[in-house]
């Protein structure tokens, strides 16, 4: 099961399927909002995803699967992990924090990479960005290596409702969600499932003080930096990808 992440779809694991195809049946939800699934009014808070993608497990018969989860999806994928460990072989996360995140100095000054939320999670501007074909250039800014073809991302965003489901995806965590990871919310949660975490050097919402404090909620995690990648890891680093997905799922 391989979750995209904002502002993506399906597609974004274009480069990592060739790779994977024919040892595993791949399956690519577009999350609630994005590509082209439905698109409801409501719903955008990140266990409500978790609580979408055990849905689609369940819709689609999988009692148990490998993950990999990049961004939001990565988010998701965690939620889903501590909530229903049993249903995950393993987790490969790719450009994504751990939502173990315990409130300090460190982590306050790294606070400024969470600024672009601002405008996207603000009536209006935020969907207004969107269908001006913002979610091209956050792919082509937040990359280091070439990803291949944007336009499709920045073309299904500028789709009215998915404009605006993009303003309540980052609303919600603002608003709502975040108070929860600086509270301590998962302080006490445990990561039983087996998780790789792969980040790029150059990943602007990513730090070193940001990636600290996992290493007390989970009994079998890694992360790894990789050298001259940004964010968008399975589109800049695909064979990294495929090979940690087959380190991690056998």
């Amino acid at each position: 099961m391989l979750l995209h992440g904002w502002p993506q779809h399906w597609y974004c694991w274009h480069r990592v399927v060739p790779l994977l195809a024919g040892r595993y049946r791949l399956v690519m939800p577009d999350l609630r909002g994005h590509g082209w699934t439905s698109v409801p009014s409501g719903g955008y808070d990140k266990e409500q995803l978790a609580t979408d993608l055990l849905g689609t497990l369940d819709a689609l018969e999988l009692p148990r699967v490998g993950l990999v989860g990049h961004d939001w999806g990565g988010w998701t994928g965690f939620l889903a992990c501590l909530r229903a460990p049993e249903r995950f072989r393993g987790f490969l996360a790719l450009g994504i924090l751990p939502p173990f995140q315990k409130p300090g100095v460190g982590k306050a000054l790294q606070s400024w990479r969470m600024g672009y939320q601002l405008p996207l999670a603000t009536p209006l501007l935020g969907r207004s960005l969107m269908r001006a074909g913002l979610a091209g250039t956050v792919v082509r800014g937040g990359s280091r290596r070439e990803v291949g073809v944007v336009d499709t991302y920045a073309g299904v965003m500028k789709d009215p409702a998915r404009a605006r489901a993009t303003e309540r995806l980052y609303r919600t965590f603002l608003l709502a969600e975040s108070r929860h990871v600086v509270t301590g919310r998962y302080a006490d949660a445990r990561l039983a499932v087996p998780t790789r975490l792969v980040n790029g050097e150059h990943d602007p919402i990513s730090s070193a003080a940001l990636l600290d404090g996992w290493q007390a909620h989970a009994e079998d995690m890694t992360v790894e930096i990789l050298d001259g990648v940004g964010h968008f890891v399975p589109e800049e680093a695909p064979e990294v990808v495929a090979d940690r997905a087959l380190a991690l799922f056998g």
